[in-house]
């Protein structure tokens, strides 16, 4: 695969975004402090409220300044405030930084308390490069300050801030880190921001020369967070493989792109029609259980530069999703 263009860095184009975001912090509603080791944390839902606002401006940083994430009304469609996001560089954007692809861990004793578990996401990831993915786009960033997004309901214990800042090889003062539970407006708001990065993960999974990839939009409704964090989980995973539509532009072979819009969506997974939460509950609450077609959007258009032919594939399912989301007054 090609590599990337060398003068984008995903760091250094995120910090405008990222300041903006601090310059901004009363506004959107979070909260910004450093840590005993001087590392920024940006609370966008812990204890501060966050907001819809918020959660755009997280996902913004999240793609490496790569990408546009707006809302859009369109209660025509079934449901009233959608989610929009696009990239003319969506492998960058949404593999390179938005993915949420590097694990970081702790056990009970390197906590003093519970263990902890989350997977980062944004720039940051591209600094640290400890995930394959990297090599395969032979990409890594270098960049003397980075920012890295935790989908997590509470502050990564000093182990895991360690460990970030050693692989990054940052100074604690160049670091930030976002933390957004999904049980919050923001959290809810950037990860069904990420529409457009689960068909660019489900196209390399599906082996698709993301280097053909040269072109992205994409929109998915925004639920009202869910009451705790599996049924927050349950209405973001359902937003985008019931209500995900997906354009995408590449080249290369005319059967390949077919293939990719036949492939790509989620009704190809063996689950498709109901809830995430109730598939996670079946499954045990273990992802690896759930068959992997799933993690998909619903409907997918890919259009073909080469012949200029566009094909569609799967569909959207709003009477599942207002079933779920909305209740009559």
């Amino acid at each position: 695969m090609s590599s990337p263009a060398d003068t984008l860095s995903v760091n250094h184009l995120a910090q405008p975004l990222l300041q903006r975001l601090l310059d901004e912090a009363a506004t959107l509603r979070v909260r910004v402090q450093r840590d005993e080791f001087g590392v920024q944390v940006v609370d966008a839902g812990l204890e501060a409220q966050g907001s819809v606002e918020a959660g755009l401006a997280v996902a913004r940083i999240c793609m490496g300044g790569l990408g546009e994430v707006g809302l859009r009304a369109a209660p025509e469609e079934g449901w009233p405030t959608w989610v929009q996001v696009s990239s003319a560089q969506p492998v960058l954007a949404c593999l390179g930084s938005q993915y949420a692809g590097w694990s970081l861990s702790a056990t009970k004793e390197e906590t003093g308390g519970k263990k902890f578990f989350a997977l980062g996401s944004g720039p940051a990831r591209a600094l640290a490069g400890r995930e394959d993915l990297f090599q395969e786009m032979n990409y890594r960033d270098r960049a003397d300050a980075g920012v890295l997004v935790l989908e997590v309901d509470r502050l990564p214990p000093n182990v895991v801030v360690e460990k970030v800042l050693r692989d990054c090889a940052l100074p604690p003062q160049g670091l930030t880190l976002i933390v957004t539970p999904t049980a919050s407006l923001a959290g809810t708001t950037q990860v069904v921001a990420r529409v457009l990065e689960v068909a660019l993960h489900k196209a390399h999974e599906l082996g698709f020369e993301l280097s053909d990839i040269v072109g992205g939009s994409a929109t998915a409704p925004l639920p009202s967070p869910g009451a705790d964090g599996l049924q927050a989980m349950g209405r973001t995973n359902d937003a985008i493989l019931y209500g995900g539509r997906v354009h995408l532009l590449v080249r290369g072979e005319e059967e390949a792109a077919r293939r990719l819009a036949q492939q790509l969506p989620a009704r190809n997974a063996r689950e498709y029609g109901r809830s995430f939460a109730d598939i996670f509950k079946a499954a045990e609450y273990d992802f690896y259980k759930i068959d992997g077609a799933l993690f998909a959007p619903a409907e997918v258009w890919v259009s073909h530069l080469g012949s200029g032919r566009t094909w569609r594939g799967g569909g959207t399912d709003m009477g599942l999703l207002r079933g779920l989301w909305l209740e009559e007054a």
